[in-house]
């Protein structure tokens, strides 16, 4: 099966449940950029909960923008405030300190364009996850793809995804078990039992 996704900021569980469960993946590259989607934003699990993380980026609503054109807001200091944050939340995890090195890249190295970031990101998860998936861009935007199942829903922000089994988190005993956090959130926690979890789950979404 072949499953057509977004590239997103650190993918949250429900893209790596679709990532897992396909023999390749196709990622769409060839649409307009919107705004309030996964595209630039991950949540983890903060101190005090649920927490986002925003990539800024350079971007009119008026102007409508190929995704692949939408440059990131580099006169913020983002990466060091997201890295901050990652340690704060994650540092006491079992698996931190195991894969954290691995993605440094991703906070210490200059990008420009949004996509080209989340393709990086993916990679590198790839590399930590030791998933091995052929991967493919789009050349044309397809409302009804022809050759791949759509999950580019999974991009939007109010995609309500359900039935993933309870792991352990870092603060569980403060506010419960979080679903669907960023694919950082099962990695720090979980670790090499990462894609075993992934395989496992049922996906729902409304």
């Amino acid at each position: 099966m072949n499953n057509l996704i977004y590239p997103t900021y650190f993918p949250n569980i429900a893209h790596f449940w679709a990532i897992v469960n396909s023999d390749s993946i196709c990622f769409e590259v060839s649409d307009n950029y919107q705004k309030q989607s996964f595209r630039n934003r991950t949540e983890i699990y903060g101190a005090n909960g649920k927490l986002a993380l925003t990539v800024p980026v350079s971007y009119s609503q008026k102007n409508r923008q190929l995704y692949k054109d939408v440059k990131i807001a580099n006169d913020e200091s983002w990466q060091l405030q997201h890295l901050k944050s990652l340690q704060s939340a994650y540092s006491m995890s079992p698996f931190f300190e195991f894969y954290i090195d691995d993605l440094m890249p991703l906070f210490e190295n200059h990008y420009d364009y949004i996509l080209d970031f989340n393709l990086k990101c993916y990679d590198l998860l790839s590399d930590s996850l030791q998933l091995n998936r052929t991967s493919k861009h789009t050349s044309i935007f397809e409302i009804k793809p022809s050759e791949n199942k759509d999950f580019r829903h999974l991009v939007k922000r109010n995609s309500k995804v359900q039935s993933f089994q309870p792991y352990t988190q870092v603060f569980t005993e403060k506010h419960g078990f979080i679903s669907n956090l960023s694919i950082l959130d099962l990695l720090f926690n979980e670790g090499p039992n990462a894609e075993l979890y992934l395989k496992r789950q049922e996906l729902e979404i409304i």
